[in-house]
């Protein structure tokens, strides 16, 4: 019966939200960096620098939790 209650059972939703908090906020950022180039290249550029800096730390930070370290 306690073998019941440690079952994980299906961990997809979960997979899936660490992925959308890996990429989601990075392409959030560089498309609104894209949406601002024409009118105020400076504040464009600090969103691609965001999205770039957000994406190395939660590959790194998340990648090392994927992979299970």
């Amino acid at each position: 019966m306690m073998s019941l209650v440690l079952e994980p059972g299906n961990l997809d939703g979960l997979v899936i939200l660490i992925l959308a908090i890996m990429f989601g906020p990075a392409i959030l950022l560089a498309i609104i960096g894209f949406a601002l180039y024409k009118n105020n290249k400076k504040a464009a550029k600090i969103l691609f620098i965001l999205a770039g800096l957000y994406l190395l730390i939660s590959l790194g930070i998340c990648g090392t939790l994927m992979l299970g370290y």
